[in-house]
């Protein structure tokens, strides 16, 4: 299954590329992950706990980090296992452009996901959905924690999301929400990214 989406950031390239190479900062991106953790200078070990439709497992995986050019572009791919759920593995190409009139970034992905086991037993059509909700998930997480304000206390943030249909969306979450939601994310994404 294809992946793809665009977010701007409110934020310069290069505070979004030195994020993007946190495991603290994509760690609070996942939904569900217990640990991500660098294992090599582009090499990150997780463990995300999911639910997809009625399976619910732990994945323990790797996440590889690829094609890197500074602070432009780079390849993250992942495979996970759960055990009796399956597994799932993709790839995802990240692309950050500056927006000079604005200290805004885009950031842009495209990639493909896959599943095996029980998970692929769900339908493709279902797990899909939740594997491209997951990854928008992971990126709108993702966009939250860098594009917030530490100075500021406040619990919610505007973030503009374009999706592949060019409808601009404004999300206004809860910090707790965008934390669990990128770590879910990045899990999901490791274990569907092909």
């Amino acid at each position: 299954m294809d992946l793809a989406g665009k977010y701007d950031i409110p934020a310069k390239k290069e505070v979004v590329w030195e994020a993007l190479n946190n495991p603290e900062i994509l760690k609070k991106s996942i939904k569900g992950c217990e640990y991500l953790e660098k294992s090599s200078e582009n090499v990150f070990s997780a463990k995300v706990k999911a639910k997809i439709g009625p399976v619910s497992a732990t994945f323990s995986g790797l996440v590889t980090i690829s094609d890197i050019s500074p602070p432009n572009t780079y390849t993250i791919s992942g495979e996970g296992k759960g055990g009796a759920a399956g597994f799932a593995k993709g790839s995802v190409k990240v692309n950050l452009t500056e927006v000079t009139s604005s200290n805004h970034t885009t950031l842009s992905y495209e990639g493909s996901a896959q599943v095996g086991g029980k998970l692929a037993q769900l339908g493709s059509r279902l797990v899909g959905g939740i594997v491209k909700k997951t990854a928008d998930d992971f990126f709108i997480s993702f966009c939250r924690l860098v594009s917030e304000d530490p100075s500021k206390n406040n619990e919610s943030a505007n973030l503009n999301m374009i999706e592949d249909n060019k409808i601009e969306r404004k999300y206004y979450l809860p910090y707790w929400y965008w934390i669990f939601g990128i770590i879910a994310i990045i899990g999901l994404i490791l274990l569907f990214i092909n």
